[in-house]
């Protein structure tokens, strides 16, 4: 492919031609026999977009399931409406995503059979890590006489027994490449890699399986995380270590120290980082990837659960980039929005649904946002270039770079190009 009249954000104008790598980037190329030709009319082309922190399946089961966060339904009322008008899937599930205690308390089976005691159904905590069961879905499982029906989601002694539906992964693929996103990294331990090459995805594709792990509070341990890692690294694996929590952050840094770090180690999420743990970071040299857009679609939670002082401590990106701890951008799709541009915009302004600002001291300019979204796969704090020899892979949006910058809209994307083909 051949992109004309495209302009960099240093401003420069240039053709640029593209395969799986770049193989030339000047002020004017000629057309090659039978090459595709694009026209940017004068339009700005980035290096596409990498979502390094993602949740494929999840994310695609996510399209087609009732989605009942605060956002959505509000309070117990619009759960039970949402609940009981909802239709299950060809699986014979209602399946709930998004949920959070703000809505209605705590859920357990008990709420669930008042809804719907015939259908199973399952819900989904906006974290991820929880489900809650009804009692319909509990005797399907084989878990007709738990307690209360609140599951682990990577429990496999009832996950194991749900039948793998179909999801819409191309249609998930076809979206996110609408927002100019050339790669996709997926986080979910113990991922079935089976039928990914057909199922329609057009992004380049990075899995962190098998070095993923989830780390929960009540099950933390030094001793056998630090052997997992060293025996994951004795496997020629890294790690990426899931930390939504100062404890699960302080644990992984000390897990690290004893077991010792490899090149691709990455700390997921660094929800909570503690003053006094910066400098860890930095000595450990491992890569964070986390996700700004939270401050944007939960912030006002925050301002009620998490005390003043600590504030500062969620979601950091400007202390850790100005320590030199290598970060980078995700959108943790479907726990967070998948919008990356939305993420980019959480990280300039910081501003939370009703407009207050959390952590004002974590804000980085336009520029700084985009390019964490520009890492490679393995390397994702290292930006990729225009440049010959990078790889091929283009988002070519409407207006300057100056417009760009301005508002990190998703709308001026106006073409994706993944190894010189216009998907």
């Amino acid at each position: 492919m051949l992109i004309q009249r495209a302009t960099l954000l240093d401003g420069r104008r240039v053709d640029i031609r593209a395969a799986d790598r770049i193989h030339g980037v000047a002020e004017s190329l000629a057309p090659a026999p039978d090459e595709t030709v694009l026209d940017a009319a004068g339009g700005t082309v980035i290096a596409g977009l990498h979502d390094h922190h993602v949740h494929l399946h999840a994310a695609a089961a996510a399209l087609d399931s009732v989605r009942v966060g605060p956002a959505e339904v509000g309070d117990r009322n619009g759960l039970m409406r949402s609940l009981a008008a909802a239709v299950p899937s060809d699986d014979g599930w209602i399946r709930a995503v998004g949920y959070h205690e703000a809505v209605a308390g705590p859920l357990d089976r008990a709420v669930l059979d008042a809804v719907s005691p015939q259908t199973p159904v399952r819900v989904q905590h906006r974290s991820g890590v929880l489900w809650t069961v009804n009692s319909a879905g509990l005797t399907l499982l084989g878990l007709g006489d738990h307690p209360d029906g609140i599951v682990r989601s990577d429990d496999p002694r009832w996950s194991a027994e749900l039948a793998r539906r179909e999801v819409p992964l191309n249609q998930l693929s076809r979206q996110l490449a609408r927002h100019g996103v050339i790669g996709i990294t997926d986080a979910t331990p113990d991922l079935d890699t089976v039928g990914l090459a057909e199922s329609g995805i057009v992004q380049r594709v990075h899995i962190l399986a098998p070095g993923k792990r989830i780390l929960h509070d009540d099950a933390l341990d030094l001793e056998n995380l630090t052997d997992w890692i060293a025996d994951t690294h004795g496997s020629g694996v890294p790690v990426a270590l899931h930390c939504v929590t100062a404890a699960q952050l302080v644990v992984t840094i000390a897990a690290l120290r004893l077991a010792g770090v490899r090149a691709g180690d990455r700390i997921e999420h660094a929800a909570v980082v503690p003053d006094d743990c910066v400098q860890d970071l930095v000595g450990l040299g491992v890569t964070v990837v986390t996700q700004p857009n939270f401050v944007a679609e939960r912030g006002d939670q925050y301002l009620t659960d998490v005390p003043a002082a600590e504030h500062r401590e969620l979601w950091r990106v400007a202390t850790l980039l100005t320590a030199g701890v290598p970060l980078a951008f995700s959108t943790d799709t479907p726990f967070g929005d998948g919008d990356p541009w939305a993420a980019m915009r959480a990280a300039v302004h910081r501003r939370t649904p009703s407009g207050a600002v959390l952590g004002p001291c974590e804000t980085v300019d336009a520029r700084t946002a985009l390019t964490l979204f520009q890492g490679r796969a393995e390397d994702p704090s290292s930006p990729r270039r225009i440049a010959p020899g990078q790889p091929g892979d283009l988002c070519i949006l409407e207006g300057s770079p100056r417009d760009v910058l301005a508002d990190l809209d998703a709308g001026r994307v106006r073409a994706t190009v993944i190894a010189g083909e216009l998907v």
